[in-house]
């Protein structure tokens, strides 16, 4: 009985069940905000396009007392995602006999994984009651991003192999030549930032943002004018910021880089042949592969959690539990304000030719963000 108390009053202890806290309330805001990105982008599109858009499925808010109509245009829709989440989970999972069951089972679920376990090094957060907002605060945090952002590619190649058909085969030729194309661009534009900074990990990165102005806004969001330093190496963190947010938005196959998926040639890609939920977990998979994007760049380039004026919460009682809480929803804001652009962009440019989104990733990213590495070098050692 001593050994279980000393246990449950143990530094070890007190790790594993805010680790286990953080995952599950991090994982749960994301999901919701997956759920809510889909209806904003129907809404944001439909606005765009001089439609009314999902307008009927909402809440008996009548009957609460507040005089407001359940279906009025504005908050009609918003019980959409939870009868989208019904009508999936209640679709017959239908498996096509010609498909290699096993691969076709696991790849929704890879899919899904890689986008989820990235966001566990980004902090998220400052800190409640002495707690850092972030699962695993390690040294190589981008590296770790990349990385597993990397093997999601493997459960399109997987279903679109599995399926036995020729559309999702070439969904998924398509999507592993132009994942590989575009992370050679998305990981060499972050290294001018290294270079400035001089750190990889994700909870310093933010920290000397907080100190020294976000690297898109140096010096001001810090409460101060920049330096001459801060003035020339915002040059080569702007066109990182550019070659980045480009790439970013090839890694996760939005438009105008949807070509794996395509359906005015691919009829749905690598998930023509997927129902029900597996279908689900695809549709999941892209829409938090938006978050973890859009948390990595406001990470590197916004200050993450930090807004001018607004304190971390390092101090103690209460005002620290607030403070660490606003953090967390200046985080959340910053990534939903990243999603509405990603929105706008698909609604906005039409998608490239397949010979258009080579010739960007391998001829123009790639060259910029190799000269830009340069050029920061010679800044740095121009500078210091």
């Amino acid at each position: 009985m001593n050994a279980i108390l000393e246990f449950l009053h143990s530094d070890l202890f007190f790790m594993i069940w805010t680790t286990l806290a953080k995952s599950a309330g991090l994982l749960g805001v994301v999901l919701g905000m997956v759920s809510y990105t889909v209806y904003a982008e129907r809404r944001v599109s439909s606005l765009m396009q001089d439609r009314l858009g999902p307008n009927r499925t909402g809440f008996p808010l009548s009957l609460l007392g507040f005089g407001i109509k359940d279906w009025s245009p504005i908050l009609g829709g918003l019980g959409q995602p939870i009868a989208d989440a019904v009508k999936l989970l209640l679709k017959e999972d239908f498996t096509p006999a010609y498909v290699k069951k096993f691969y076709y089972w696991i790849a929704p679920a890879l899919g899904i994984a890689a986008a989820i376990i990235s966001l566990a090094v980004i902090p998220f957060g400052s800190s409640i009651a002495g707690v850092p907002m972030v699962i695993a605060n390690i040294g190589i945090g981008p590296l770790f991003i990349f990385a597993i952002s990397s093997l999601g590619v493997y459960g399109i190649v997987l279903a679109g192999w599995s399926a036995n058909s020729k559309y999702p085969f070439l969904g998924a030729i398509r999507s592993t030549s132009q994942l590989i194309s575009y992370e050679l661009a998305l990981g060499l534009s972050v290294v001018p930032l290294f270079l400035i900074i001089g750190k990889l990990n994700l909870v310093e990165i933010v920290h000397y943002q907080v100190q020294n102005g976000w690297m898109l806004l140096p010096g001001i969001t810090a409460g101060k004018l920049p330096t001459l330093s801060q003035i020339v190496c915002w040059i080569p963190i702007l066109i990182s910021f550019l070659v980045f947010t480009i790439a970013m938005f090839a890694e996760t196959n939005r438009l105008p880089f949807d070509l794996p998926e395509a359906e005015t040639e691919l009829v749905g890609g690598y998930h023509t042949e997927y129902s029900s939920m597996k279908f689900a977990l695809f549709f999941l998979g892209e829409y938090t592969a938006m978050i973890t994007g859009s948390s990595l760049i406001i990470t590197l380039f916004l200050g993450a959690w930090h807004f001018p004026g607004i304190p971390d919460g390092s101090m103690a009682g209460w005002p620290g539990v607030l403070w660490g809480l606003v953090n967390i929803g200046v985080f959340f804001t910053k990534v939903f304000a990243f999603l509405i652009f990603f929105i706008f962009i698909r609604w906005t440019l039409p998608r490239f030719r397949y010979d258009q989104l080579m010739k960007l990733g391998w001829i123009w990213l790639f060259e910029i963000a190799l000269v830009n590495i340069f050029l920061t070098a010679l800044i740095v050692a121009f500078v210091h």
